[in-house]
């Protein structure tokens, strides 16, 4: 890379989002971290130093727009533009869907789908000035294919798929790629908690007969993230060992 470009990533401290910040630093990027969690941000920034790296970290509830868009805006600021935009953060709030309430739907989509929204009309601010930028958002095989007991969770990553497709579509004279990666069931503290009769019927609906690894879905990111793939935008790429297929 000619020049240290910076990645945001969202969601940055745990699981999934630790992978990317880890595998883009290791590409070469400069990368800020963003979590509401100051705990596990000091773990990553542990972890980040012990592999010979150092990483930006920020304490930031991405749902307070106002707090997110100033850290973005300062982040373009001081590193001449923001490069690569990761929106990864995400949570779940499972139970059947008529058992769901408002708060179940509007705090899910709130930290899912809206700020990620906001996240990438801020950045694309100064990817538009730059003519150069890569919007990646993390959605799910739930979107593609729906998931019992997630309908407010499937929703929102369905909704980050129309949003890129259509920030693709916006964006691509800029020279500004916007893509999806689409995991499957990857081994993290999320589905870590899960019933290992869930467990079982994953693993039958995965041909590859293995779960994934956050690393698996930081190698995609990272290919997005390329001046490799800067003729792929408006695309969504299942890490899912064949589930979707």
């Amino acid at each position: 890379m000619s020049e240290q470009k910076l990645a945001v990533v969202t969601g940055a401290a745990r699981g999934i989002g630790r992978a990317i910040v880890l595998e883009l630093l290791a590409r070469g990027f400069k990368v800020a971290g963003l979590d509401l969690n100051e705990k596990s941000l000091t773990e990553l920034d542990g972890a980040v130093k012990k592999a010979g790296h150092n990483v930006i970290t920020c304490k930031v509830d991405i749902t307070n727009t106002a707090e997110l868009k100033k850290i973005l805006e300062e982040l373009a600021e001081n590193h001449g533009g923001i490069g690569v935009l990761v929106n990864n953060a995400g949570i779940t709030r499972d139970k059947l869907m008529m058992q769901m309430d408002e708060e179940d739907y509007d705090k899910l989509m709130s930290v899912n789908l809206r700020a990620a929204f906001m996240a990438t009309v801020t950045a694309s601010r100064s990817m538009v000035r730059n003519k150069w930028g890569r919007i990646i958002s993390i959605s799910s095989v739930a979107a593609v294919l729906g998931q019992a007991g997630s309908a407010n969770y499937a929703a929102s990553k369905a909704g980050l798929i129309g949003m890129t497709k259509s920030v693709a579509r916006e964006l691509a004279k800029k020279n500004i790629t916007a893509n999806c990666v689409a995991p499957g069931f990857i081994i993290t503290e999320m589905t870590d908690v899960l019933p290992q009769q869930v467990k079982d019927g994953a693993m039958a609906a995965i041909p590859a007969r293995r779960f994934g690894t956050p690393q698996d879905v930081a190698k995609a990111v990272a290919f997005l993230a390329s001046e490799d793939a800067a003729y792929i935008t408006g695309q969504v790429l299942c890490v899912d060992g064949g589930m979707a297929m």
